[in-house]
């Protein structure tokens, strides 16, 4: 670290600690400063106070990725104060922290309404979709019909006979939906959060199983971007997709499939109403 970064990490904690209240976390007696003393910063992340001073001095080198993650939430750092916590010490974010997502703010699902006749969904680094628009409901899978565990993507493709036929070239999808995944769960480092999955469909579905030993990564610019459906309804379908990441939630990812025949967007729109 530069001596410069050095400073400004401890001019960073300096500030966050001195915005704090004492006695929210028990600590009592006069002050002459507002905020927390530098030694019970120390004693919340279980660090020396002497080290914890010499951050804040710009003397105390660069902090370990448990310092950091210590340091906030003694601090009570927000996600975004915590990655650039993490810029200031390391220079660069934090890993990815997975949380289980019950749904989406309704700003996002303002969003996904938004696009009309453009079906668009939000889904976890699971796979797991919790949030979509009502033409992902007409054109993709009533999401809205299933129980919340059951609304995964790769529970579909590989245990869904529905969905498998309406795939224009089910193995390729198959192949890079696993891809993709894979990619996903390193990303986000939710190994263990995935193993009981990962699990259950290497016993179901003996084609989950192969292409999931056969160790390809994938990320989601690599395919070619053009979904393609039989649709019970609307017959051969084509569609191109883009993945957009959600703001302030890195393990979330939106995805937006957009009709490139006229005529299949007048069809969308009247089912849509």
């Amino acid at each position: 670290m530069s001596s410069q970064a050095i400073q400004t990490l401890g001019d960073f904690l300096r500030s966050r600690r001195t915005r704090l209240d004492p006695a929210s976390f028990g600590f009592t007696g006069r002050r002459r400063t507002p905020g927390l003393r530098r030694e019970e910063v120390a004693q919340r992340a279980s660090i020396s106070a002497t080290w914890y001073t010499w951050l804040e001095q710009g003397r105390g080198g660069a902090p370990s990725p448990e310092v950091l993650e210590r340091l906030s939430s003694a601090l009570m750092l927000t996600d975004t104060e915590r990655e650039h916590l993490f810029i200031l010490g390391l220079g660069r974010p934090p890993e990815v922290r997975y949380r289980a997502v019950e749904g989406v703010s309704p700003r996002l699902q303002r969003v996904l309404d938004g696009f009309g006749t453009s079906p668009a969904i939000v889904k976890t680094a699971t796979w797991n979709v919790v949030a979509w628009n009502r033409a992902a409901a007409v054109v993709l899978t009533d999401y809205g019909t299933l129980p919340p565990g059951e609304r995964n993507v790769l529970r579909f493709l590989f245990g869904n006979p529905e969905v498998r036929a309406k795939q224009h070239n089910w193995e390729g999808v198959a192949r890079f939906v696993v891809g993709t995944f894979r990619a996903d769960v390193a990303r986000t480092g939710i190994a263990s959060e995935v193993s009981g999955l990962v699990d259950e469909l290497c016993r179901n579905s003996p084609d989950f199983a192969r292409m999931w030993h056969e160790n390809h990564v994938l990320g989601h610019s690599d395919g070619e971007n053009v979904k393609r459906l039989l649709h019970p309804v609307f017959g051969p379908i084509d569609m191109e997709y883009s993945l957009f990441g959600v703001d302030g939630r890195p393990d979330l990812g939106m995805i937006v499939y957009t009709p490139l025949d006229t005529d299949l967007i007048r069809r969308i729109r009247e089912a849509t109403g």
